[in-house]
C-alpha cells in the first residue's frame, strides 16, 4: 500500500491552520498584555485570567475531548470485558468533573493560585510542594503520550505513514504553537480543533453504520454474533467495579492542574461556572460516536472487509479499533477526515497538557525552589524550554505502543489517589499538615498495588471480599481504587491530628517539629474549613506578585 498523498496533503493543510491560529493568538495575547500591564507569565499561563465564556466552554471541553477520549472509548466499548456497561459510567464521570471541580474551584479562584500545588507550598513548604509537583507532572506526561497514539495508529494505517513520524510531526506543532502563544494559543485553537472533532466524527459515523459488512447494532448488543455482545457484562457482581470506575475518573480527571488551569483561566468565577455547566453537557454529546464506532466494530463481519478474518480483538488489535474501522469500512476521502478529527483532539487536549506540566515546573519548582528571585523574563524562558523538554520526553513514551486505555487510566489513577484527596485536605480542613500529607501519600499508594492489577501485570497481594480467579487471572470486584484514595484521605487527616497533639502537648521535643505543627495552629477536631486563605497565603501572594 502507498502513501496516500492526498490524504497527507490534507492533514498538512489542517496543521498549517492550526498553527496559523496560534501564531495569530500569540500576537493577541502580546496586544492583551500591553493593554492591561500585565506580566509575561500571567499571559502565559493563565491569559491574565482573561478567557471568556465561549472561548471557555470550548477550551475546558477538548481538555477531556481529547485523542485518549476519543481512540480509549471504542477500544473500551468493543473490548468483551468492558463494553457498553463500563463505557457510559466513564463518559458520565468526565461529564460530571467539571461539576466535581467546581468544589475546589472556589478557594483556588480566592487564593489567586496559578496551579494546584500552590496551596501545598503556602501550607507545607518547599519539601512537600516539590514532591506533589513531580507527581503532578508525571501524571500529565503520562497523558500526553496516550493523546499522541491514537493519532500515531490512524495515521500509520489510514494513511500508510510511519507511525513515529506522525507522531514526531503531531508533537512538532503542538509544541510550536504553545511556545509561542501559551494559554491564548491553546485556548483559541481549541475552538478551531473542537469544531472539527466533532463534524469529522458525524461525518464518519453514518459511513461506518452503513457498510454491507456491518450488522445493525441494536441486534449484536446483546447477542453473540460475530463478536461478543457489545453491552460487555451487565453483571450484579461488576456493581462495585463500576461505581469505582465513576469516581475515579471524575474526581481523579478534577485532580488535573491542566483541567484546573481552564477553570483558573476564566475571566470571572460566574464565567467558569457557566462553561463547566455547558462543557459537561459537551462531553456528553462527544461520547456518542466513539461508542456507536465500537458498536459497529463488535457488528462487523471481517470476512467482508479488506481486513479479513481473524477480527482486531483475536489478532491483538483492540487497541486499533478506531483505525481499522475508518481504514475498511469507510470510502477513501471520509477516512481522511476521520483522521483529521482525531488530530484535532490530540492537539486539543496535547497542547493543555504540555502546558499545565510547564505551569507546576516553572512555578512550583523552579521560581519556588530552584530560583525563587527569577525574573519575568526568565520564567517565560522557563516556560518554553519545559514545554520542549516535556514534549519531546512524552512522545518518546509513546515507543511502548501499549493500549491508550492504559496510559489514560494510569494517569488518571495516580491523580485520584495521590494529588485529589491532598489537594481537598490542604484546601478544606485545616488539621491537615507536613506529617500527614508525608504519611498519607506511600499509604494509599502501597495498598493499590498491594491489591494487584492485571493491565500492569501485579498479582494481587491482599485479596478483598469478592477476588476470584478468572482465566488465570485475579479480578478484584472491590472498588480497590476508592478504598486506596480513601486510605490516603484518612491518613493525612490521621497523622496531621496525631502529629498536632503530640507537639502541642509537649509529648514531643519542638525540636524535631520539622513542619512546624506547632506554629501552624492547636489541634482542632477533623473539620472543613470555614475561613478564608490565612496570612500566610497573603504574604505567599505578596511575595509572587513583588517577583514578578
Amino acid at each position: 500500500m502507498a502513501v496516500n498523498v492526498p490524504g497527507l496533503l490534507a492533514i498538512a493543510f489542517f496543521y498549517l491552520m492550526v498553527l496559523g491560529t496560534g501564531i495569530w493568538a500569540f500576537f493577541k495575547s502580546k496586544r492583551k498584555q500591553r493593554e492591561s500591564a500585565a506580566t509575561g507569565m500571567d499571559m502565559a499561563l493563565l491569559g491574565n485570567r482573561s478567557i471568556n465564556c465561549v472561548v471557555g466552554i470550548f477550551t475546558m471541553t477538548a481538555t477531556c475531548v481529547g485523542g485518549a477520549f476519543i481512540v480509549g472509548t471504542t477500544e473500551i466499548v468493543y473490548l468483551p470485558s468492558i463494553g457498553l456497561t463500563e463505557a457510559v459510567p466513564l463518559i458520565l464521570s468526565l461529564s460530571f468533573t467539571f461539576i466535581f471541580a467546581l468544589v475546589m474551584t472556589k478557594p483556588l479562584r480566592e487564593g489567586n493560585f496559578v496551579t494546584i500545588v500552590d496551596p501545598f507550598y503556602i501550607k507545607y513548604g518547599k519539601g512537600i510542594s516539590s514532591g506533589l509537583s513531580l507527581v503532578s507532572v508525571l501524571v500529565e506526561m503520562l497523558l500526553f503520550p496516550a493523546t499522541l497514539m491514537g493519532l500515531g495508529g490512524i495515521m500509520s494505517l489510514v494513511l500508510d505513514f510511519n507511525f513515529s513520524v506522525s507522531v514526531w510531526i503531531s508533537a512538532a506543532v503542538v509544541i510550536t504553537y504553545t511556545v509561542m502563544g501559551g494559554l491564548y494559543s491553546v485556548a483559541y485553537t481549541d475552538v478551531i480543533q473542537l469544531t472539527l472533532t466533532l463534524v469529522g466524527l458525524c461525518i464518519c459515523v453514518p459511513f461506518v453504520l452503513m457498510n454491507p459488512a456491518t450488522m445493525d447494532i441494536s441486534q449484536t448488543l446483546t447477542n453473540n454474533t460475530f463478536h461478543a455482545p457489545w453491552i460487555g457484562q451487565p453483571d450484579i457482581k461488576r456493581i462495585g467495579i463500576i461505581v469505582d470506575d465513576f469516581l475515579f475518573m471524575g474526581l481523579g480527571t478534577a485532580a488535573f492542574q491542566s483541567f484546573q488551569q481552564r477553570i483558573l483561566s476564566a475571566s470571572s468565577s460566574t464565567t467558569a461556572k457557566t462553561s463547566c455547566y455547558v462543557a459537561s453537557v459537551f462531553v456528553l454529546i462527544f461520547g456518542i460516536p466513539p461508542i456507536l464506532l465500537g458498536a459497529a466494530a463488535a457488528s462487523t463481519d471481517w470476512n467482508q472487509t479488506t481486513y479479513g478474518s481473524p477480527s482486531p480483538f483475536e489478532r491483538g488489535e483492540a487497541a486499533l479499533a478506531l483505525p481499522i474501522i475508518v481504514n475498511h469500512l469507510t470510502p477513501p476521502f471520509i477516512s481522511i477526515v476521520c483522521v483529521a478529527c482525531v488530530a484535532a483532539a490530540v492537539m486539543s487536549s496535547g497542547d493543555s497538557i504540555l502546558l499545565s506540566a510547564a505551569s507546576v515546573f516553572t512555578t512550583n519548582i523552579y521560581k519556588n525552589i530552584l530560583r525563587p528571585k527569577a525574573s519575568d523574563r526568565e520564567g517565560q524562558w522557563v516556560i518554553r524550554v519545559s514545554v520542549v523538554v516535556m514534549g519531546v520526553v512524552g512522545a518518546s513514551f509513546t515507543y511502548l505502543k501499549n493500549s491508550i486505555v492504559v496510559f489514560w487510566f494510569l494517569c488518571v489513577e495516580l491523580a485520584y489517589i495521590i494529588i485529589f484527596p491532598e489537594l481537598i485536605c490542604v484546601l478544606f480542613f485545616n488539621i491537615a499538615n507536613g506529617y500527614g500529607a508525608v504519611m498519607g501519600l506511600p499509604m494509599g499508594l502501597l495498598l493499590r498495588l498491594l491489591t494487584g492489577d492485571p493491565v500492569l501485570g501485579l498479582e494481587p497481594v491482599l485479596h478483598f471480599p469478592g477476588s476470584t480467579l478468572e482465566d488465570g487471572v485475579y479480578v478484584q470486584y472491590a472498588p480497590v481504587k476508592t478504598i486506596s484514595m480513601l486510605t490516603t484521605f484518612v491518613a493525612i487527616l490521621l497523622f496531621s491530628y496525631l502529629a498536632s497533639v503530640l507537639f502541642n502537648k509537649g509529648v514531643l521535643p519542638e525540636k524535631w517539629d520539622v513542619f512546624k505543627v506547632k506554629a501552624q495552629h492547636s489541634p482542632v477536631p477533623l473539620s472543613p474549613v470555614t475561613e478564608k486563605q490565612d496570612k500566610e497565603n497573603e504574604t505567599f501572594l505578596s511575595e509572587r506578585h513583588n517577583s514578578k
